[in-house]
């Protein structure tokens, strides 16, 4: 399909297009034609071709809002970006890029995913964006962040994992918009995997896929007779981090009525692929929204028709707020606290909190109440939506939602505050 595009492109069949998809067709030059959708084209996905560079005619594309390079062998991120003015989302993971010119980043640069590469220095300029909201540094060489993203305004999402940093910024928990943060797999994260029991390959019997992930995909399994649900990591650098992370962190989260949990650890698949086999959710449980999509960045996409009850609503905020606070107390940060990583039963409001692909170890004492004050406000950010989809929102849930979305982190309430104030009302 993707190269009958390219052939439509060609034959000057696309005028008007807004948006374009050529990826994986082993371009070694932006075809021209392409600059002929200047007055129109929004969306660009060039990933996995060939290109090494983008040409200065590029910058005609003044309307292109979003661009996609993954997997192209770019060294550097190409300073033509950073003339086109409405250019928003930028995607460059497992590129191979080693640098990022500062003139490479557009004014109104919002998302930036530069996953999987080898980059060992940020432009110092990376925080004078001010829509920067959303960025995904996982997997490359960095040890410090430009101080410029101290001022960073919007800036709610935040990736470092798998990276060279001995330690994290001071400023990062002060941020007043950061809402997911994930560090594991860093020299500063030397928490060790906890011990497991064991669960041979051999004593599985696995059968239909529930799910997928970025890490991983979930399948439906037997275990000694007892259906489990498996999850097969990929063995790959994800977005958020490293899938042996992940393990040692759902591994050390222990057992808690609002988390997945975990059974033990897989040995010995034919392919040499790690698992987990967790618990399996009663039949109907299913994630309570779908993950942030290129307009909402970093909100999820509720289903326009889900009306909640506000007993329902006092059930899942405070499930999913004991989850965190149970996971803080156990010396870890989810680092993903969403509904898109939330199932629930679809009626009640009983729910679990899943996918522990971003969770990192906090630091112990004052450094780790602030970072644990960081998850706050993703959870009042959590308690916000809710409320959106509510029949008739309590009254007194928007006054938690304030306190833990405050500007000043400082003033948010711990998350196990948060859980002791809504137990007497989710019965």
């Amino acid at each position: 399909m993707t190269a009958a595009i390219l052939q439509a492109l060609r034959r000057g069949e696309l005028t008007g297009a807004r948006a374009l998809d050529l990826s994986g067709l082993g371009l070694k030059e932006l075809p021209p034609e392409i600059l002929g959708l200047a007055d129109t084209l929004e969306v660009l996905d060039l990933g996995r071709n060939a290109l090494a560079t983008l040409p200065p005619g590029f910058a005609r594309l003044r309307r292109l809002r979003i661009l996609f390079c993954s997997g192209t062998p770019f060294e550097h991120l190409p300073p033509v970006l950073g003339d086109l003015p409405a250019l928003a989302q930028i995607g460059f993971r497992g590129c191979g890029l080693r640098e990022i010119p500062p003139e490479s980043l557009p004014p109104a640069l919002r998302w930036l995913t530069l996953t999987d590469n080898r980059i060992g220095e940020l432009p110092p300029t990376l925080g004078q964006r001010p829509a920067l909201q959303k960025l995904m540094l996982a997997g490359n060489r960095l040890r410090s962040l430009p101080a410029s993203l101290e001022e960073a305004p919007a800036l709610e999402l935040l990736r470092l994992s798998a990276n060279r940093f001995e330690e994290l910024p001071p400023w990062l928990p002060d941020l007043p918009r950061l809402a997911w943060l994930a560090w594991a797999g860093n020299p500063l994260d030397r928490a060790p995997a906890p011990p497991a029991p064991a669960i041979p390959w051999a004593c599985l019997e696995s059968g239909v896929m529930l799910g997928e992930g970025a890490s991983g995909r979930v399948h439906r399994a037997l275990w000694k007779g007892r259906p489990v649900a498996l999850k097969l990591f990929k063995g790959a650098m994800t977005s958020d981090g490293l899938p042996e992370r992940e393990m040692a962190a759902c591994l050390a989260a222990g057992e808690h009525p609002n988390l997945t949990g975990a059974l033990g650890r897989l040995t010995g698949h034919p392919e040499g692929l790690e698992g987990l086999a967790m618990p399996l959710l009663p039949e109907g449980w299913r994630v309570l929204a779908a993950p942030p999509g290129p307009e909402s960045c970093t909100r999820d996409v509720y289903d326009p028709a889900l009306r909640l009850e506000p007993g329902t609503v006092l059930r899942l905020a405070h499930g999913i707020a004991a989850a965190a606070a149970h996971l803080h107390g156990r010396g870890l940060l989810h680092g993903d606290l969403y509904a898109h990583n939330t199932l629930w039963d679809g009626e009640r409001g009983h729910a679990v909190l899943s996918d522990f692909g971003a969770a990192s170890f906090l630091p112990e004492g004052t450094a780790g109440r602030a970072l644990q004050r960081v998850e706050t406000r993703a959870w009042g950010i959590l308690l916000d939506e809710l409320l959106e989809h509510c029949r008739e929102p309590p009254a007194d849930l928007q006054a938690l939602h304030d306190a833990c979305t405050a500007p000043d982190p400082a003033s948010r309430p711990l998350m196990a505050e948060v859980a002791a104030a809504l137990r007497p009302h989710a019965a």
